[in-house]
């Protein structure tokens, strides 16, 4: 990515020149592509397989362990059978990446998440948007 002199940083006989940025600028289109293409190659590093359909998913295995990875612009989902293999993705990741970990999803993408642990039920609704949608009409 390259971009015009700064004003009061151009090299005299050299204004037509551009500078060639060595990382994105926060705000523009190109930062999410460069930030995503960056976390592509760290997951990936982790043994992390991106899912063929939807490139924000990702899994790994490991013996009985299965992990699913989630991504919405710079907020993850994660989603395991391990709590072990959770802390440990959860560990890899912050090496590589400003994390803040808000405890157990309810809610992701306007989709309420609830479960029923005793009966071994996970369920997901969106009936709070589409109480939204009915009053517009």
């Amino acid at each position: 990515m390259y971009m015009d002199q700064a004003d009061g940083f151009t090299t005299i006989d050299e204004e037509q020149k551009v500078c060639r940025l060595q990382r994105s600028i926060y705000g523009l289109k190109q930062a999410f592509r460069s930030w995503n293409t960056h976390f592509d190659e760290v997951i990936r590093g982790f043994d992390f397989i991106r899912n063929d359909y939807d490139p924000c998913i990702y899994k790994t295995i490991n013996g009985s362990s299965v992990a699913y990875l989630a991504l919405y612009v710079d907020d993850i989902l994660l989603i395991e059978n391990d709590v072990q293999m959770l802390c440990d993705i959860e560990a890899l990741l912050s090496t590589q990446f400003s994390m803040k970990d808000i405890g157990e999803a309810s809610y992701i993408l306007g989709i309420k998440i609830y479960r029923d642990r005793s009966r071994r039920m996970l369920g997901l609704t969106q009936s709070s948007y589409i109480k939204k949608v009915l009053k517009r009409f």
